[in-house]
């Protein structure tokens, strides 16, 4: 007979892991730790959502809370342009609208911080998490980012983030940084222009090829026994009240002890009926890869400009735009061109007008900015997305802690913030 968890059921030993990103497969990984076997589901295949394009940051240093002061600032005639880093289109969509105005009513400076005080024990255990799976032989390597730099036209754009980062060590995350001038951060990183006048050098932070290690990861959770499944999207869980019944559209019918929903921007789909009603909202980003003279030994990014910059082999890959729309929507060359002249004169050498992997995907969101990681009304179907902009970063630890739950039957204390039920 199976032990029993704290929860009163047997501890599963068949997984099925519904969405094959970073979330996903880092749950199915940590899960096989436990000596578990997992079925991995995904509509498409590994890394085919948010997983790919992103920019491949692990920094936990700045893994803040998404609905903040700074967004009310920009004001409604703001997001509504098609420029616009942060970009709200015109709707009248009932799920919407309660999306927009939940999250405008977290955007303030108490709500960020309560959000901020539940992600610090989460951040604390982020790259330990990467550790461990390079450590269990996952053969993809994070990068330490030396040269992180948070740059800036003017002193007085930087007060920002200055700020952000002392409320950042208030609620008690680490980040440790220097101040540069312009010509000190040029000297670091000879790609910036001479636009820059002011930065902020990031230290403990690191990056990744997000595509490369996600399908990296996806190679060791098949080596140990795993079972990936591409083209398999699922239509229907059901609670037996013994296990749950997996269904795919494609006509698979298999039965498993649990189930874990992974499936980002569309969680909402397969745990709106286990009770899940926070909104899951795409928050669609957008990027590009270039060539350019100098390729940088790091992350570059423009918080003005809400631009992110990261090296991917010999290129460097352009990255930005939060754009609340429905996950499926066509790319809008729009965004790209946008993302393009708002870092055109920031960067030097960086050919802009050869763009090569446009692409976007959508992030998933919450109201409050906290991830929905945990049990459902089901014991047997778990919540793991909802991360927002921080799914790359806090995949790995998430599918650790999660893992963890699920054998143990027990909610690990720095997940109980993020209970899917809340």
């Amino acid at each position: 007979m199976a032990p029993i968890t704290a929860a009163g059921l047997p501890v599963p030993q068949r997984v099925a892991v519904v969405g094959a990103g970073m979330v996903g497969l880092s749950t199915a990984w940590f899960l096989q730790e436990h000596g578990v076997e997992v079925t991995v589901l995904d509509r498409e295949g590994v890394a085919a959502g948010s997983s790919w394009g992103n920019a491949g940051w692990l920094t936990p240093g700045i893994a803040t809370p998404l609905p903040e002061p700074a967004v009310l600032k920009y004001g409604l005639r703001a997001v509504l342009s098609p420029s616009s880093p942060v970009y709200v289109p015109p709707s009248a969509d009932p799920k919407f609208l309660k999306f927009v105005t939940g999250f405008t009513r977290n955007s303030t400076m108490k709500q960020w911080k309560k959000a901020m005080g539940s992600l610090v024990p989460v951040n604390d255990l982020s790259l330990e998490s990467f550790d461990l799976l390079r450590d269990g032989g996952v053969p993809a390597e994070t990068r330490e980012a030396k040269s992180f730099l948070a740059s800036y036209r003017t002193e007085a754009e930087r007060v920002t983030l200055l700020e952000e980062i002392e409320h950042i060590h208030a609620a008690g995350q680490d980040i440790e940084f220097d101040a540069l001038t312009g010509d000190q951060a040029r000297a670091i990183e000879p790609s910036l222009s001479d636009e820059i006048g002011a930065a902020i050098l990031l230290k403990g932070q690191r990056f990744i090829d997000p595509g490369t290690y996600v399908h990296a990861l996806a190679d060791s959770v098949r080596a140990r026994g795993g079972k990936i499944m591409d083209a398999a999207t699922v239509a229907d869980i059901r609670d037996t009240g013994t296990g749950v019944v997996v269904t795919t559209a494609e006509g698979s019918v298999e039965e498993f002890d649990a189930a874990v929903l992974a499936t980002g921007a569309w969680l909402g789909k397969l745990a709106r009926q286990f009770g899940v009603k926070n909104v899951v909202q795409a928050g669609r980003g957008y990027s590009f890869s270039v060539a350019i003279d100098h390729v940088p030994n790091g992350p570059v990014y423009f918080p003005a400009q809400r631009v992110a910059c990261t090296p991917i082999g010999d290129r460097l890959r352009v990255a930005g735009m939060m754009e609340f729309r429905k996950p499926e929507a066509a790319l809008d060359q729009r965004r790209i061109q946008a993302i393009a002249e708002a870092a055109r004169p920031l960067l030097r050498g960086a050919d802009l007008d050869n763009r090569q992997d446009e692409w976007v995907g959508s992030r998933p969101c919450t109201v409050d900015g906290l991830p929905l990681i945990g049990a459902t009304k089901s014991p047997r179907v778990f919540a793991a997305g909802g991360h927002g902009m921080w799914g790359i970063t806090l995949g790995p630890v998430t599918g650790r802690l999660l893992a963890e739950t699920m054998v143990t039957g027990k909610q690990v204390e720095q997940l109980k913030p993020f209970d899917p039920m809340r």
